[in-house]
């Protein structure tokens, strides 16, 4: 009776003071709100002041290999050129012929282009006839009249007489003929945005011969002559025109508009105020044509420069009068620079979602359990400071008391570009953390090591949703490029987005990224 007398009188003491605790803490957190909370969050560390962030601004390249197909090339310089040539030559053939007039009617057939070496070559097969009207020379006359006189004396005068009649008789001949022109260019860009074709041509017309009054005549050498100024002349036409084309300047203007201007980021479910990138090409560079058996080649570059601005803008990009040129030495490439401003109203979302309503300190053997109630996040100096509001409830005791308070635990931010995440490392807690326990403080310190265990495993910010969002932008941007045109193809694709980069003030988190990817040009037809 005396032992189970005591046991209720223990018992009811237990109750008593549990039930005067209680309500010792109702009213202190009825009556005296502000002090409780004053309490939890006393001795947070104080923030180093940050600069504001400058204005983002990131080197983008775009390098273009522009393929004209050599058919394309044939196709427009054969419409190009006259299918007819003319002459005529008003001086003698050679000694032989005197009085002699040379008429030469020209028709080339269908254009040929190869390449190879860098060097496109034009073959232009010829063919016409030579006509030739007047009468034998004075060499030739005598050679005929000599030869008239020894055939009189053997086969008598009529036979002698007629043959010499052909030393003063005019004569009328026409010749066929066939041979080829070749065309060779080594174009070259020049600073100016034009070709300079460099070509040069030349004639054959291998053994081309014809017989008058029973003279053997090579007329190669009388047909270069009449043709050469032809042929010439249709050469430099062709060089001045392609000189003059402003074909590149005027293609290399458009694209250049188009790259001129803003593009939209984040806003909608993203979470990230809309921004706009600003796109401003300010530098175009090419290398010389290079030429193989399909194509000629010519690689267009052009750098620019990429911001973050509040607002849609209409930046101003002068066109470049002059175009650098640079050794060959780079293929098809895009990359464009996008810095991410995030607002650490935004990270702390972010954060919370993934911690707020974890527990730590579950394991057997535990001295206290913390429980997540609220997390934010700032900026001081190179390191971020991660707040947290928690409950904690240590075990070691029949009462299991509890508390809130804030805990500060300190990290430095570090891009893991493989995830697109941005982590929290080389956590501690801060010291002014310490004493935010009161009662259950040595409890709770030693759960503390979970906290911070978790925190590195967990307390990350997914960057993914904004990377997606600056791809999906850029890649609308880039559709712009892909609009066909009659005989141009253009293909672009980002291949990915890199995390390149970060930095931050006290209000917001900027990741740089950079997406590659790919772009290339064909040329199937040529203006005319």
């Amino acid at each position: 009776m005396r032992r189970s007398a005591r046991l209720r009188l223990i018992v009811g003491a237990v109750a008593v003071v549990l039930f005067f605790f209680t309500v010792t803490l109702w009213a202190l957190d009825r009556f005296f709100p502000g002090e409780s909370k004053n309490a939890a969050s006393r001795g947070a560390p104080a923030l180093a002041a940050l600069p504001p962030l400058p204005p983002a601004s990131r080197p983008s390249l775009v390098v273009a290999p522009i393929a004209v197909a050599l058919p394309a090339i044939r196709v427009a310089l054969d419409g190009a050129a006259p299918r007819e040539f003319a002459g005529k030559k008003d001086n003698a053939l050679t000694q032989l012929l005197g009085k002699a007039d040379i008429g030469v009617t020209v028709t080339r057939g269908m254009l040929a282009v190869s390449g190879q070496s860098d060097t496109v070559t034009i073959t232009v097969p010829l063919s016409g006839n030579i006509h030739i009207t007047g009468q034998l020379g004075a060499q030739a006359g005598k050679a005929v009249g000599g030869i008239g006189n020894e055939i009189g004396k053997l086969l008598g005068d009529k036979v002698g007489q007629q043959i010499g009649s052909l030393a003063t008789k005019p004569f009328d001949q026409k010749t066929e003929f066939r041979g080829n022109a070749v065309v060779t260019s080594r174009p070259a860009l020049t600073p100016a945005w034009r070709i300079e074709p460099n070509l040069t041509g030349s004639l054959n017309f291998g053994d081309t011969g014809t017989t008058i009054a029973g003279l053997r005549i090579n007329l190669a050498n009388e047909i270069r002559p009449l043709l050469d100024p032809l042929v010439n002349d249709q050469i430099g036409r062709l060089q001045g025109r392609l000189r003059a084309d402003p074909t590149i300047e005027r293609t290399a203007r458009r694209e250049w508009a188009k790259a001129c201007r803003s593009l939209p980021l984040g806003g909608g479910a993203t979470g990230i105020p809309a921004l706009w990138l600003e796109m401003k090409p300010v530098k175009a560079f090419a290398a010389q044509p290079r030429i193989d058996a399909r194509n000629l080649t010519l690689l267009l570059g052009v750098q620019a420069e990429t911001r973050i601005v509040p607002t849609e803008t209409k930046p101003d990009c002068p066109f470049p009068a002059q175009l650098e040129i640079v050794p060959s030495a780079q293929e098809g490439k895009l990359a464009i620079g996008v810095p991410i401003d995030v607002p650490f109203t935004e990270v702390n979302k972010l954060l919370e979602a993934q911690l707020k309503g974890r527990t730590f300190g579950k394991e057997a053997g535990s001295a206290a359990e913390v429980e997540v109630r609220k997390a934010n996040v700032a900026a001081s100096g190179d390191r971020l400071l991660i707040s947290l509001l928690v409950s904690a409830r240590e075990k070691k005791s029949w009462f299991g008391f509890g508390a809130e308070a804030n805990v500060h635990i300190w990290g430095k931010p570090v891009l893991d570009p493989q995830q697109q995440i941005l982590r929290l490392t080389d956590l501690s807690l801060a010291v002014e953390s310490e004493s935010a326990f009161g009662l259950v403080g040595a409890a709770a310190r030693a759960a503390m090591p979970y906290v911070q265990d978790a925190l590195a495993e967990n307390a990350v910010v997914d960057l993914k949703p904004f990377a997606a969002d600056a791809r999906g932008k850029i890649g609308t941007a880039l559709a712009d490029f892909r609009q066909v045109t009659p005989g141009v193809r253009v293909d672009t694709a980002i291949d990915d987005l890199r995390l390149v980069g970060i930095a931050f003030d006290s209000q917001t988190l900027r990741v740089v990224t950079e997406a590659d990817g790919r772009v290339a040009v064909a040329v199937t037809e040529l203006p005319r």
